[in-house]
């Protein structure tokens, strides 16, 4: 029904105003879509991928038999499989950064379509979606959960149910982006609760937790670990965005 009204409301929109890009507001023949400059500059990813972190391979022969790099096979994550739907380059930044800072929600709808695409291999096994929580400060700076507004946004394209609300994040965390991978996994450790109204939902169900953003994987990987510990069956992530690897060129 939600999902309904929302195509009922672009439509309306549509007759009110010309379809824009998300990317750089050029009209197009369909709300929501890409003008082909900006499709064209952004780097989705495909097979071959790192079926364990989602980063993606230069080429099938780099992917090998197990499809996982390096780093997974030497450090596994404690989730099962990981995909996203972009690499974070200078044109996904251009569709995440105000997503998540310019109060451009709508841009959720937009980034959860491709998400599902990236997820397909993923949604078969997930029976509830759970979106990477904010610290309760930072949700109230910024006015709404970013990983939360795609989390909805996925459950409404799938059907799956959403629980926006199962994890809790009470500890305040330190900006991770200058921080190592070591360094992110230690600011993180024990930054996660599970709710306990949710805990009973939780329990023996495969999850599939959403992020905008994956650098090291260590939120996704403290989130993967209280998540198990509360009794879920398996954990996958999928995110919108993923920070290529430094190391490939």
């Amino acid at each position: 029904m939600r999902a309904e009204l929302a195509r009922l409301a672009l439509g309306a929109l549509d007759i009110l105003l010309p379809p824009h890009c998300p990317a750089c507001d050029a009209e197009v023949a369909v709300q929501g879509t890409f003008c082909t400059a900006c499709f064209a500059a952004l780097n989705f990813i495909t097979e071959p991928l790192c079926h364990g972190c989602g980063l993606p391979f230069g080429s099938w022969a780099q992917a090998g038999p197990a499809r996982t790099c390096l780093t997974c096979d030497t450090n596994p994550p404690i989730w099962r499989e990981a995909r996203a739907a972009l690499v974070y380059d200078d044109a996904a930044r251009r569709l995440v950064l105000p997503f998540k800072h310019a109060d451009r929600q709508e841009l959720a709808i937009v980034l959860a379509t491709h998400m599902a695409r990236a997820g397909r291999a993923l949604l078969p096994q997930a029976q509830i979606i759970v979106p990477v929580p904010l610290h309760r400060w930072r949700l109230f700076r910024r006015g709404f959960n970013q990983a939360a507004l795609l989390a909805q946004a996925l459950a409404e394209r799938t059907g799956l149910a959403c629980l926006p609300d199962a994890l809790r994040r009470p500890r305040r965390t330190p900006v991770l982006g200058p921080l190592s991978a070591t360094e992110r996994a230690r600011a993180l450790c024990g930054a996660f609760t599970v709710r306990p109204s949710r805990a009973t939902s939780l329990r023996d169900a495969h999850v599939l937790l959403i992020d905008d953003v994956m650098t090291s994987g260590a939120t996704a990987n403290a989130c993967a670990e209280t998540l198990l510990q509360a009794g879920c069956a398996g954990v996958d992530v999928l995110v919108a965005a993923r920070v290529p690897d430094p190391r490939r060129k």
